[in-house]
């Protein structure tokens, strides 16, 4: 199959190489002109067979939509646009009306995996029509984990952004967990080796999980987080995880609570967040900020 991937920053990069490994073409497309295969969403377009699938994997907002509207000038009905960046629902929505109305298709997808997708595969879950779904099934399936689980077709547009963004909310409320517990045991004397204690929950324990394994990597290269800073930022998902909570009368008390941890952190410095900042950098490549 081919495909056309616009955006190759730390996501995108590694997604288009994954994607080649599996056996597809890839024409990418990036500002940055050392990273792109082609040199304008023309020559991208212009490269591809019909019916052309485009895959954006850039910034949520008016990044995204500038790159959708040029995509609607140059492709043809029959073609697919798949939004694979980390865009709100109800702009999907927006965005499969306006290509609906060229005869355009339109598949939002969520993705996770960070910068461990190359190897480890991506988590997918995406929305749309059926018949687009299935034109974009090979790409999926090449992205994707190995094994049975790891991709779903959520349900209709906007469906595979809104279960990403939920994901990520449940993301938020894991590491604040995490946090906390790694303050306190820091904080008593008792506790000689907090490093050792998280490493020995990666076995056994009901609390075991991938960003447990990260927690520790980040505790192995600096074992008390004396070099972070305790700010960490938020993507925009936390907020609209808590905003959609609002909508539809569902409490959600924990993931509320660590969004608001966060904002906390800009105005001192928390213990706690250096955690945060430690794991949002192993999984997501996210900045941090050192003393």
């Amino acid at each position: 199959m081919e495909l056309g991937l616009v955006g190759l920053g730390k996501m995108g990069g590694n997604m288009r190489e994954r994607i080649r490994r599996a056996g597809h073409t890839v024409i990418g497309y990036d500002r940055n002109p050392d990273l792109a295969d082609v040199h304008s969403l023309q020559e991208l377009v212009d490269g591809l067979q019909s019916p052309r699938v485009v895959w954006v994997m850039v910034p949520a907002g008016a990044a995204t939509q500038s790159t959708v509207d040029e995509l609607a000038e140059l492709l043809s009905p029959g073609d697919i646009v798949v939004d694979g960046g980390n865009s709100r629902w109800t702009d999907d929505e927006k965005h499969a009306e306006e290509l609906k109305a060229k005869g355009i298709g339109f598949v939002d997808c969520g993705v996770s995996g960070g910068v461990w997708g190359l190897e480890n595969g991506y988590a997918l879950m995406y929305g749309g029509d059926e018949k687009d779904v299935a034109v974009v099934q090979p790409i999926f399936d090449a992205l994707k984990p190995e094994g049975d689980f790891g991709s779903v077709h959520a349900g209709k547009v906007g469906a595979g952004h809104f279960a990403k963004m939920v994901h990520n909310g449940i993301e938020y409320a894991m590491m604040q967990a995490y946090a906390e517990g790694w303050e306190l045991l820091e904080k008593v004397d008792s506790v000689t080796d907090v490093r050792e204690v998280f490493r020995s929950w990666q076995e056994g324990t009901v609390i075991r999980s991938w960003l447990l394994d990260l927690a520790v990597n980040a505790l192995d290269e600096d074992e008390h987080l004396d070099q972070l800073k305790g700010f960490a930022q938020d993507s925009g998902e936390g907020r609209w995880t808590v905003e959609a909570a609002i909508d539809n009368a569902v409490p959600l008390p924990a993931i509320t609570a660590s969004l608001f941890a966060r904002f906390a952190s800009r105005q001192d410095d928390s213990p706690q967040m250096k955690m945060i900042a430690a794991l949002r950098n192993q999984f997501g490549g996210h900045a941090v900020e050192k003393k």
